[in-house]
């Protein structure tokens, strides 16, 4: 077991915790480099889809895991960045500049849907964020000017500095290294006052206001900064997509993201990962699966909504810290073998904001 003795401020500071994090995660990184040289175009293309899912994954993170409210509509934040990013593009703003505008735009749609919406909570907050989800589409249906309506909108093809984003190697390296920019900058988000300040406001909103938390400003603005994020995940996503339609950013996207942060692990940036390569691959797998179950069950057109469901509430029975919270308890099992305790691998009882009023 390691125990990590503070003798300088910069330890405060640091975005890894000891010299260990910093080997493994490199280490990582420059797997993640020599990928395409492992695996075919298609695969890439899965590994891509992934980093996009955790960018997105991150902006509703910080939402609903680290403020604590609850979002069912982060769909349309998607699809503002996608139909934004393709609207620039195909009116000629290049790409470098296209990206930065379509953050902008994304967290100023979210401060002002959020300033609104934030005035609820709890079960009303998630009804509000879901009926955002189906007026977006609605929108996206009939503002033909800007969308192109139901005929849909052609994504440009974009080159960055002469290379061609239609290469696969290209496009997966562009999106691992706005899921590094985007994981640097949500760490850096998140130990800051404003940070804190979020964490405060999920644990406890009254004990966050008696020590002068301005509960609205820190909502509308923890919304913001969760489409910003959202929003470059939709730029990204209108590349791999390719041909824009409204009923792509429907309810199903937004409980894929909600599955993705409950099943990686409420409360974590690493939790966004895991649960991003679960509900990356999970499509894949149940295809292959398709094949193999009896052809009155395989040809079911509900199976994959059913078995997302299914899982989501199994996992919050049963798993409530998600996949990231069963590596720590694993982990912890190797650091503490043979002195550990069965109750501390438990499931953990997890309290509601009326338990600890």
């Amino acid at each position: 077991m390691r125990f990590i003795f503070k003798t300088k401020y910069d330890q405060d500071i640091s975005v890894t915790r000891h010299g260990g994090d910093r080997f493994w995660y490199s280490l990582l990184i420059i797997g993640m480099l020599f990928m395409p040289l492992l695996i075919d175009d298609f695969y890439l293309g899965e590994i891509s889809y992934i980093c996009i899912l955790a960018i997105a994954g991150i902006g509703l993170m910080i939402l609903s895991g680290y403020t604590g409210l609850a979002s069912l509509g982060h769909a349309a934040f998607l699809g503002i960045g996608a139909y934004t990013h393709a609207f620039l593009l195909t009116h000629g703003i290049p790409f470098i500049l296209s990206i930065p505008i379509v953050i902008i735009v994304s967290f100023l749609v979210g401060a002002i849907i959020g300033i609104p919406i934030l005035r609820l909570s709890g079960m009303y907050l998630a009804i509000a964020t879901l009926a955002l989800c189906f007026i977006a589409e609605h929108v996206f249906i009939r503002w033909e000017h800007f969308t192109g309506g139901n005929r849909g909108l052609a994504v440009p093809y974009e080159e960055i500095f002469g290379i061609s984003l239609t290469n696969s190697a290209v496009f997966y390296y562009l999106c691992l290294f706005f899921l590094i920019i985007s994981m640097f900058a949500a760490i850096n988000i998140l130990r800051s006052p404003t940070g804190r300040a979020f964490v405060a406001i999920r644990d406890s909103e009254i004990a966050a206001q008696s020590l002068g938390v301005n509960l609205g400003i820190y909502k509308a603005l923890s919304f913001a900064i969760s489409g910003a994020f959202t929003g470059l995940a939709g730029a990204l996503l209108a590349h791999y997509i390719g041909y824009l339609a409204p009923d792509i950013f429907n309810i199903f996207l937004s409980l894929t993201l909600l599955l993705l942060i409950v099943v990686g692990g409420m409360g974590s940036l690493h939790g966004t990962i895991f649960g991003a390569i679960f509900v990356g691959f999970l499509p894949q797998l149940i295809a292959i699966c398709r094949d193999y179950l009896p052809s009155s069950i395989g040809s079911q057109p509900g199976l994959e909504p059913m078995l997302f469901g299914m899982i989501l509430v199994l996992f919050i029975l049963y798993e409530p810290l998600g996949i990231y919270g069963r590596w720590i308890k694993i982990k912890l099992f190797f650091e503490m073998f043979p002195t550990y305790k069965k109750q501390t691998f438990k499931k953990q009882k997890v309290f509601n904001k009326t338990d600890r009023v």
